[in-house]
């Protein structure tokens, strides 16, 4: 079993610093804080992936899918949800970040257990506090099993409501497995609401990006992190509603871009190779 953050992780938050350090402002997204968690060195921006003319759709899509969520964090905090999980947590930083949050929320970050430990030596390594409701879960999505049950038995009140995030997740596990997910997330309590990113098929992806796609798979194949799950906008919203929300939304890339990076002078914006489906219980 790793004992380290898969090279995912690490390229998800070098991206979100990248951002901060290369695109023009105004930051849709702002995490300098994975990049210290990471450590990569300081010649992190000559690594082959961090060239920010390289792939910026992906780009765009990492710190796309991390606003939105932590915006909708925010948006059902102020309806009175104070539950928040993160379902494939990598080094995520929120609960270090968003401080004026975090320390009223009960947080569940569920991830692999090797690469949690890991993430948690390295926030004590940097001395960075921990919020009082923060739990983490060891968890392995592939390995079977509930993540409901895990989360549960870790503190989280099945009566009350909150918000699940599972960003980038979907992409390397496989079908039984998102199901599996999906099923789960409809015992939440009424009023939760359960965010996921999925990935188009090659062939739905719009032209431009298509081809940097299919080289970013061919990336993932040679570090042994295939892309497995590919889903149509009607595929998934089915899966979701067979597996019991009471409502589902298929978000496409376009109406984020017009969220996010409306008039933005360097024309930043994420590709439709990955979208949103939000559900709610």
């Amino acid at each position: 079993m790793t004992s380290e953050p898969s090279s995912t992780a690490v390229r998800t938050a070098l991206w979100r610093a990248l951002h901060l350090h290369h695109d023009a402002p105004p930051a849709v997204f702002e995490d300098d804080l994975g990049l210290r968690l990471a450590d990569p060195g300081d010649d992190w921006r000559q690594r082959p992936d961090m060239d920010p003319d390289d792939n910026p759709f992906a780009r765009a899509a990492v710190i796309t899918r991390a606003r939105f969520a932590e915006d909708l964090v925010a948006e059902e905090y102020g309806r009175g949800v104070r539950q928040y999980v993160i379902l494939g947590a990598g080094l995520d930083t929120f609960a270090q970040r968003r401080t004026e949050l975090a320390a009223s929320l009960d947080i569940f970050e569920v991830d692999a257990p090797g690469p949690q430990s890991w993430k948690r030596r390295r926030l004590a390594e940097l001395g960075l506090d921990l919020p009082a409701g923060l739990r983490f879960v060891p968890y392995d999505f592939e390995a079977g099993g509930s993540w409901w049950d895990a989360v549960v038995a870790a503190g989280l009140d099945a009566g009350r409501p909150a918000v699940v995030a599972s960003l980038g997740v979907s992409t390397y596990l496989g079908r039984d497995a998102i199901v599996a997910m999906l099923r789960q997330g409809a015992a939440l309590a009424p009023g939760s609401t359960f965010a996921t990113t999925f990935q188009l098929p090659l062939a739905m992806v719009e032209p431009g990006p298509r081809e940097l796609r299919a080289r970013v798979e061919e990336a993932a194949r040679a570090f042994g992190t295939p892309f497995t799950s590919f889903f149509a906008p009607e595929e998934i919203l089915a899966l979701a509603r067979d597996a019991g929300y009471r409502t589902v939304e298929h978000i496409p890339a376009t109406a984020l871009t017009d969220r996010y990076f409306a008039g933005r002078a360097d024309g930043l914006r994420p590709s439709n190779a990955e979208e949103l489906l939000v559900v709610t219980v």
